[in-house]
């Protein structure tokens, strides 16, 4: 059994603030008797107006919001699933970067964001991540973690069922889903979509969101969950910022795949078109 927490989070435009309130919640984490904090995608920034945040986007070795979550989990002896961050690499475009430091410190694994959200939704709001951020290319697993084996997931992957499916074979025991669904998204999909992907794979889904009513105006869903490999909700979050804990034993993930097998019925499905 191994204890985890989870930040639910109202990250801001400025990285200096939001850094601020992910130290402390590392520092609370760890106060609460915690082995590894999560927390949501875009935990450094978030803001949509293109040319104020990308005045303080910096590269991943300039990035005051990573190095101080470092120096936290380093002083207080916690592992951090920094959820995402945007980053300038190499080229026009930015990258949406996920972090698992551990408890020295050291950053051990980076995911980048493979599937962009671009939508336009009844609401009238438009997104389109692919003008800003490039994707990334490989699906991740983190050995050796308190929670086991990590898989990395942000966001949008969620709704591609394959890459929880590789992660799953690739022997991840937690797929973190690191989130800022918005509010019509969230209610309509949120819930239902995790439960899916945890009982697809039969293994745990912890899913650290953004919550609330942001600077730059968007609205943000929530409801934080941890969701058990029968797909049953451990933990909601519901609205507003706030730290959560769960207790996570990983002895249940074969107590279920024994129960219904679904990784060994798994078969390659051959495809007849006329």
């Amino acid at each position: 059994m191994v204890k985890i927490a989870i930040f639910q989070m109202r990250s801001g435009i400025d990285p200096a603030a939001n850094a601020a309130a992910l130290v402390v919640a590392v520092e609370q984490a760890a106060a609460g008797g915690a082995a590894m904090l999560f927390t949501p995608e875009m935990s450094g920034l978030l803001d949509s107006n293109r040319e104020r945040a990308g005045a303080v986007v910096r590269s991943e070795d300039e990035d005051e919001v990573l190095a101080a979550v470092g120096d936290a989990a380093r002083a207080n002896n916690i592992w951090v699933h920094l959820g995402s961050l945007a980053l300038r690499e190499g080229g026009g475009k930015l990258v949406n970067r996920g972090f698992v430091i551990d408890a020295a410190g050291d950053v051990a694994a980076r995911y980048d964001k493979m599937h962009l959200f671009d939508v336009d939704l009844p609401t009238g709001e438009s997104w389109r991540e692919s003008a800003v951020y490039q994707a990334g290319d490989e699906a991740v697993v983190v050995r050796g973690t308190p929670v086991g084996s990590l898989g990395l997931t942000i966001c949008y992957d969620l709704r591609f069922p394959a890459i929880f499916e590789r992660l799953g074979e690739a022997g991840a025991e937690v797929i973190a889903v690191p989130a800022a669904f918005t509010v019509p998204t969230g209610e309509a999909h949120w819930h239902v979509l995790l439960r899916a992907r945890a009982i697809e794979a039969g293994l745990f889904v912890v899913a650290a969101a953004q919550s609330g009513r942001h600077d730059d105006g968007r609205a943000t869903f929530g409801h934080s969950l941890v969701v058990d490999p029968w797909g049953e909700v451990m933990v909601d979050g519901g609205e507003g910022e706030q730290l959560l804990f769960a207790e996570i034993d990983l002895e249940r993930i074969a107590e279920v795949r024994s129960r219904i097998p679904v990784m060994k019925h798994r078969r390659d499905i051959p495809m007849v078109s006329d």
